[in-house]
């Protein structure tokens, strides 16, 4: 065996934040040492707590035994690019001190995507997570009355020298909105400076505290604020929704190759199917495909990024959302476990 051969198995490997080879990612360290089946090298990745990390290994080393010996005994080393996003926030002037920040985005409007971010937040917070949820769609907040609190408004607290904004809390989710802050029949009818920057203060004047997970629900589509805030913050990852039709999953793409973007590199954590078919209550077995049949699993196979999960049509969720209790919060409920289990791939 020689060096080269273990460099050509690695490029059958693809890193799923960017769909790129690990070669072609630069992830490979110029290490390699063989030892009659013994080889090691190292692995770059970007930050010690990389979601795909223990993916990569695994598939680096079945790569190894499959295109060039079956037999070879790989020890991989570990090499990371140590960013620290809680200092470097608080150095840029955020107070977001969180472990984990995650954008929830569509390509398009009323695929669920703020059902989805809501339902994430609260079953990660039930996981016993300290979790902050931003809603970053300026000019369609609807999660004030999806968490059942239109009527709140945030006030003032002193921390740390400055005078900031205290998150609204339900159901254990630290959350803000410009829902809270101007009235729910009036339009919000800003430019996109003036609506990046309310983005800013909501992160940068916000009393978040300590967070493992800090969720944004994006506006759909890209615009100024979806740059503002990979510009504001250091994403760990982002979470695309889509259902399952065609003209959706067009849109879906644009979503994931904006993240994937040479100048953005934000990796993509996964893909999540809403609506993927409906279930009528007194039918409970029965699954018919209003939107077409597995789109979105289809699409997050093509792009080799993980399918989070499937959600169906379902009468109950649309309720809970428009009462403000997420349906997460009904123990047993199909869809409520669902979500569960999506934050717990999480």
């Amino acid at each position: 065996m020689y060096p080269q051969q273990i460099i050509d198995a690695l490029r059958h490997v693809r890193y799923p934040g960017t769909g790129k080879d690990l070669v072609e990612s630069g992830m490979v360290e110029d290490d390699i040492r063989i030892s009659g089946f013994e080889v090691s090298f190292s692995l770059i990745f970007q930050k010690d707590n990389d979601p795909f990390m223990k993916s990569v290994l695994k598939a680096s080393e079945t790569a190894l035994q499959t295109y060039v010996d079956p037999n070879i005994s790989a020890n991989i080393h570990i090499k990371t690019i140590s960013h620290k996003p809680n200092a470097e926030s608080q150095k840029a002037g955020s107070p977001v001190n969180a472990k984990h920040i995650i954008a929830i985005h569509s390509g398009k409007g009323g695929v669920g995507k703020s059902t989805v971010a809501a339902n994430i937040a609260v079953a990660l917070a039930k996981a016993g997570y300290s979790v902050g949820l931003l809603d970053a769609d300026i000019h369609g907040p609807s999660m004030p009355k999806m968490f059942g609190c239109e009527d709140a408004r945030p006030y003032s607290v002193e921390a740390d020298g400055r005078t900031l904004i205290e998150p609204i809390e339900q159901y254990g989710v630290k959350m803000l909105s410009i829902g809270f802050f101007v009235n729910p029949e009036q339009a919000v009818i800003w430019r996109g400076g003036m609506a990046s920057n309310a983005i800013k203060q909501l992160i940068e004047d916000a009393n978040w505290g300590e967070l493992d997970y800090f969720l944004i629900d994006l506006p759909p589509g890209t615009s100024d604020i979806h740059l503002t805030l990979i510009a504001e913050l250091k994403l760990t990852g982002a979470i695309v929704v889509t259902t399952p039709q065609p003209v959706a999953l067009v849109d879906a793409l644009k979503g994931v190759e904006m993240f994937r973007n040479e100048k953005v590199q934000v990796p993509i954590l996964g893909l999540i199917e809403n609506m993927a078919w409906f279930t009528p209550a007194e039918l409970p077995e029965n699954k018919y495909y209003i939107f077409g049949k597995d789109g979105g699993k289809q699409l997050a196979e093509e792009l080799n990024i993980p399918l989070l999960g499937q959600i169906p049509l379902v009468q109950s969720i649309r309720e809970g959302g428009d009462k403000g209790i997420p349906i997460v919060l009904q123990e047993g409920h199909p869809a409520g476990m669902e979500f569960d289990r999506i934050a717990a791939k999480l």
